[in-house]
């Protein structure tokens, strides 16, 4: 079965909270957006990544993270440490820019943290607004 974040095309397992275009998904517990395309999932990842930078001035993967994945309910150390890996950053530093491939990169690295792998390839990349020319991989 696929993980629950690709099942719902919300690969960054963001929780419903009125989003344009998504549903709550079903069930007694059901608390996870559910977006009509992996595309809308992917540009909604996108725009939180955004929010928590620009409107709550989050600038290091310790603070984004720390957000993205309370300890309440993850292994936030763990993540933290999985996203700066990835991204070959220390976890206190400064990410300035939020360059679309700074945000391919956190985008990559939360899907394959969420859910243990990423079949969204250039997709991401699009998404993040890079040009095919300067996709990451």
């Amino acid at each position: 079965m696929e993980p629950r974040g690709i099942r719902n095309n919300n690969p960054g397992n963001l929780n419903y909270v009125g989003q344009a275009g998504a549903h709550k998904e079903l069930g007694d517990h059901g608390r996870f957006a559910v977006f009509a395309t992996p595309e809308a999932g992917l540009i909604a990842l996108r725009g939180q990544l955004l929010r928590y930078h620009q409107r709550d001035g989050l600038d290091t993967v310790s603070a984004i993270i720390g957000k993205w994945a309370p300890p309440t309910e993850n292994n936030t150390t763990d993540y933290i440490d999985g996203v700066s890996h990835a991204l070959g950053v220390s976890p206190q530093a400064p990410l300035g820019n939020f360059s679309p491939h700074l945000i391919a990169g956190l985008m990559q690295a939360i899907i394959m943290m969420e859910n243990g792998k990423n079949p969204y390839g250039t997709l991401i990349n699009t998404v993040a607004g890079l040009s095919n020319k300067e996709t990451i991989t």
